[in-house]
């Protein structure tokens, strides 16, 4: 366990070199010139740069990334040129309105997928199966935005039962949660559709194992079996789409972030974008990539402890 462990851990830290220098390189080839950018049009050339000096743009661009590596591991991620203020806690405003958001969007994905995938796994062929992924395949389909809309019409405007956007911010708990019930239900929708379809999918190819046959041998059911037996050697594929799935609500949630006017780190990402302010740009895709390896990191320590055979590599 403890070469597993190593192993991982070595992954891990290369995959975040890599990311790094992938990202520094990726925002520094996008055209323009932020200084330009900021003074307009307009400008002197002398203001310029004098600007560019005074956001370190002078700089070759090795010594640039190694400022803002070296910021990074000492948890300065720099200041932002539009807003003056440090990334560092711009970006930790953002997270603890989409992490929030991605958590509630996952649980809910998995609270409906679960059973859904269990139901039709039980009667493969049947109709209740076809019922069920007809419905799951038309969750797929749907638009997540287009049916955020539609629950806004619904619980916001005609109902009056939740709100339809905004933040107010944790320093009142119940309306934060309440602001994140339709985001998240927008986004769990489609997730949880993929993930029933994956689980159905699974514990089909798991229950026509020899041990299972054994299991309804002895006296169990079919539901029995797949409660029992089956569920447990058919969560290594569901484990890894819910890693998957977190990552995309934790970074891929901009459009309902937008519908919903909520301050989440996607839409950060969106507002620097658009106003070229780069070291934002940089700091908070970092962030968001680390994340994403960190999970994937979690997701291989859950298969070991699914799948004991995993630790002995």
């Amino acid at each position: 366990m403890r070469r597993y462990l190593l192993h991982r851990l070595i992954a891990l830290g290369l995959s975040l070199a890599v990311a790094s220098v992938l990202i520094f390189s990726v925002v520094e080839l996008v055209p323009g010139d932020p200084a330009s950018y900021m003074l307009g049009t307009g400008a002197q050339p002398e203001t310029v740069a004098a600007l560019r000096q005074q956001m370190g743009l002078d700089l070759p661009l090795p010594l640039r990334y190694l400022h803002w590596v070296g910021g990074v591991l000492t948890g300065d991620l720099g200041h932002s040129f539009t807003y003056k203020t440090p990334v560092a806690g711009m970006i930790l405003d953002r997270v603890q309105v989409s992490l929030p958001l991605a958590v509630m969007a996952l649980a809910l994905s998995v609270a409906i997928a679960l059973p859904i995938g269990m139901f039709a796994a039980a009667r493969l062929g049947r109709p209740g199966d076809t019922i069920m992924m007809g419905a799951t395949q038309i969750g797929i389909s749907l638009p997540n935005f287009w049916f955020a809309m539609l629950l806004v019409l619904l619980f916001a405007v005609r109902l009056r039962l939740l709100p339809a956007g905004g933040f107010p911010g944790w320093d009142h708990p119940l309306a934060a949660l309440k602001s994140l019930i339709l985001p998240a239900i927008a986004l769990a929708l489609p997730q949880a559709a993929i993930l029933a379809r994956v689980l159905r999918s699974a514990l089909a190819e798991t229950l026509g194992q020899d041990y299972i046959r054994t299991a309804r041998a002895k006296g169990l059911s079919r539901s029995q079996a797949l409660r029992r037996h089956a569920l447990r050697n058919a969560l290594i594929p569901v484990v890894t789409i819910l890693g998957m799935q977190f990552s995309f609500l934790l970074a891929g949630a901009i459009i309902i972030e937008n519908v919903f006017y909520l301050p989440g780190l996607g839409r950060l990402i969106f507002q620097a974008i658009t106003q070229r302010d780069l070291i934002v740009v940089q700091s908070a895709v970092l962030v968001l990539v680390a994340a994403v390896i960190l999970v994937t990191f979690l997701v291989d320590l859950t298969y070991a402890a699914i799948d004991p055979r995993l630790r002995q590599r």
